[in-house]
């Protein structure tokens, strides 16, 4: 940390965000500075985390599904975002391109961290995801999608996996790319009601 500008946001950090986010150097620094004020430390912690989320989620119950964002996302694993993974989860979660979403999906599912995603894992995310979504909409879901363990089994079956299998990352990436509904299964975008 440079002695004259402890306050302020590193020319690194903020060219290197300009270079792999769509921000522009204000809204960064707008971001940096709000961001100071909610974390002094510079340093987000999983529970701070957790209550940012559930502004953006407030009739439902995001905290799991906040808490694996959270460790999808904190990426050097010392249980705090700084600015700059912050800044990424924001941009990857609302306007990255699509093959980053997706490596990013892939992380998020990865509960385990060993390179492959199971079905046991997929269900985790799920549910965590169905939480998020008000009871009245889930009312709304199709049969076939209306409970955690449908919706698992329906991705599931998209991969023409066997329960038993794991798929790695690239099988994931090109599975949710040939087929957009799978897309639609894991996430839940409050923009887009029924």
């Amino acid at each position: 940390m440079g002695n004259s500008q402890s306050g302020a946001l590193s020319k690194e950090v903020l060219e290197d965000l300009k270079m792999h986010t769509h921000y522009t150097e204000e809204e960064l620094c707008k971001w940096y500075e709000s961001f100071k004020k909610q974390c002094p430390t510079g340093k987000i912690t999983q529970t701070e985390f957790e209550k940012i989320y559930a502004n953006f989620f407030p009739d439902s119950d995001p905290k799991t599904y906040a808490r694996h964002v959270f460790r999808s996302f904190d990426t050097n694993d010392d249980g705090t975002l700084d600015f700059r993974e912050y800044i990424i989860a924001l941009h990857l979660t609302s306007s990255g391109k699509t093959s980053l979403k997706l490596e990013w999906a892939f992380s998020l599912f990865d509960v385990d961290r060993n390179g492959e995603v199971s079905k046991n894992e997929v269900l985790e995310i799920v549910t965590a995801i169905f939480k998020m979504i008000p009871s009245q909409e889930q009312k709304n879901l199709p049969e076939d999608e209306n409970t955690p363990q449908k919706r698992a089994d329906k991705l599931w079956a998209y991969f023409k996996s066997d329960d038993k299998d794991k798929i790695a990352e690239g099988e994931f990436i090109q599975g949710i790319l040939k087929n957009d509904d799978i897309m639609r299964l894991i996430q839940y975008d409050p923009k887009k009601q029924s």
